[in-house]
């Protein structure tokens, strides 16, 4: 057996190796942010090159064979449970990275940086033609990509791990399946009802004021300035570490619930990222789960906080005091404006509470077929348009309102989309065990003492990192196994108040 000094050898030279791989994908991270965010348009080629280089360097890091050596090192060595846990997610990182070609990493690197302005360009002309060729290119990439760490099982499969790599994919169609079953009756009998929730945010909203209530719902959420920055970018996104997580958003003057419903969203993520322990920063610990659980940090700021009754008694003296013209509007009308079902929206981001899962039931089957080769890249406008005739009752009139919409494609982050209907099933269970915890706790958000949710969820899950796989996680957080009921009942119970079902 070893002895323990050279037991704190073995994990500490493993973790230095591991941080310096961490440092620099934390360094493309905010290069990537630049790009999306404030770089000039003509930087295109400088930036691909540097992230390009960023890649393979980390991915050379990681596959070196001293890598390989330290990682046997210290999993021969006594652990604690939460070294054990490190390693084990250096290793799975390690075995996957190992049968990936770093020149094929620095290639699908360069050409997603490179696809970003394309898609950008072709949104904004509605021109799918013209994203087509460099999506067609990523698609080969990433199917690559795939059969190079697992030839053996299905490309979509191995994609959907690198952000799931627990729950399965056989979860995830099990749950959006349910989903599927269950919500379409719920959002028919919605549809079919007589009441008519109140709409009391329809007008022209300037956006720099909407940006300054933007700023007010992250101060009184508890965002971390010191800790954190807004701004704008086409498709809302947050990024960063424990020590710099940033949010963006996006501002239509035609719809003031858009920015603060998304920016609430994002700051569900960042709170996620700020609440990671800071002395684990650079290491497996100090990092986030997997995308299923950080997606559930948004949707339940998003939804169980944000687009709640006791949120908006709250927050709406906000609103008074931002926009004087809707001095009138109670807090029941702003409940019911935020949780207004649509029958006719066409943009994921801007959906309602239910049909947004209609819009990742139709993503994750068009990009499962694209990769596993049952679809061809010209065939995606028709297909989508008719998916969304067939799930939502409605048909865009624009690629930029179909099939451009999402900035996914253009990432090469094909196997995401399912992650966000796990993670808003994940919420509800989250929710629904804080709720049971938290003494009070729709009173305590209609005062504005947000505290003790957040320490409920760092405690549970931010503290955490990737010491628990997501099964594990879940039932240590509310002690039972991830499931969709809490969801179900959640939106059923929710809807049927709203609409009287």
């Amino acid at each position: 057996m070893a002895t323990d000094a050279t037991q704190t050898t073995a994990y500490g030279d493993l973790v230095e190796r591991y941080e310096r791989i961490s440092n620099i994908e934390n360094a493309a991270g905010v290069l990537n942010w630049d790009q999306e965010v404030m770089m000039p348009a003509g930087g295109t080629p400088a930036r691909s090159a540097q992230l390009s280089a960023l890649s393979a360097t980390s991915h050379e890091l990681l596959t070196e064979e001293a890598m390989g050596e330290a990682l046997d090192a210290a999993e021969s060595a006594d652990l604690t449970g939460e070294e054990a846990a490190a390693v084990r997610e250096i290793r799975r990182q390690y075995e996957r990275a190992t049968r990936v070609p770093t020149d094929l990493v620095e290639e699908i690197s360069k050409t997603t940086s490179e696809a970003l302005p394309i898609w950008k360009e072709a949104r904004a002309g509605d021109d799918f033609s013209k994203f087509a060729p460099v999506l067609e290119k990523l698609i080969g990439l990433k199917r690559d990509y795939a059969e190079h760490i697992d030839p053996d099982r299905p490309a979509y499969e191995v994609l959907f791990e690198d952000y799931e790599p627990y729950l399965g994919l056989d979860t995830a169609e099990e749950i959006l399946e349910r989903l599927r079953e269950e919500l379409v009756p719920l959002i028919d009998r919605v549809g079919a009802s007589d009441v008519e929730l109140a709409r009391p945010f329809e007008g022209e909203f300037d956006a720099d004021t909407q940006e300054e209530l933007t700023r007010d719902a992250l101060d009184t959420l508890g965002y971390d300035w010191d800790r954190g920055r807004l701004d704008t970018a086409p498709h809302p996104f947050s990024t960063g570490t424990t020590f710099d997580a940033r949010v963006t958003t996006r501002y239509d003057e035609a719809d003031m619930l858009g920015a603060l419903t998304s920016t609430i969203h994002e700051f569900g993520h960042a709170t996620y990222t700020q609440g990671l322990p800071d002395d684990e920063y650079g290491t497996p610990l100090g990092e986030n789960r997997n995308l299923s659980v950080h997606e559930s940090q948004s949707r339940l700021w998003e939804n169980h906080v944000g687009r709640s009754e006791p949120f908006w008694s709250l927050f709406l003296p906000r609103v008074h005091e931002r926009f004087p013209e809707l001095d009138d509007v109670t807090a029941r009308e702003a409940y019911e404006a935020a949780n207004r079902v649509y029958d006719d929206n066409l943009i994921r981001v801007e959906a309602d509470e239910l049909t947004y899962h209609m819009h990742i039931v139709l993503r994750f089957e068009i990009e499962r077929e694209l990769i596993e080769g049952d679809l061809d890249v010209s065939e995606v406008p028709q297909v989508w348009n008719d998916k969304m005739k067939e799930y939502l009752g409605v048909r865009p009139d624009t690629d930029a309102q179909g099939c451009l919409q999402d900035i996914h494609w253009s990432h090469g982050t094909f196997g995401y989309f399912p992650t966000y209907s796990l993670g808003s099933v994940l919420a509800a269970q989250l929710y629904a065990s804080a709720d049971e915890d938290i003494d009070d706790l729709d009173g305590q958000i209609e005062q504005g003492k947000f505290g003790p949710l957040h320490d409920w969820l760092t405690t549970n899950v931010h503290q955490h990192g990737k010491r628990y796989t997501t099964p594990d996680l879940v039932e240590e957080a509310t002690g039972e196994p991830f499931t969709a009921d809490h969801f179900l009942d959640y939106v059923n119970e929710k809807y049927g108040a709203l609409y009287v079902l």
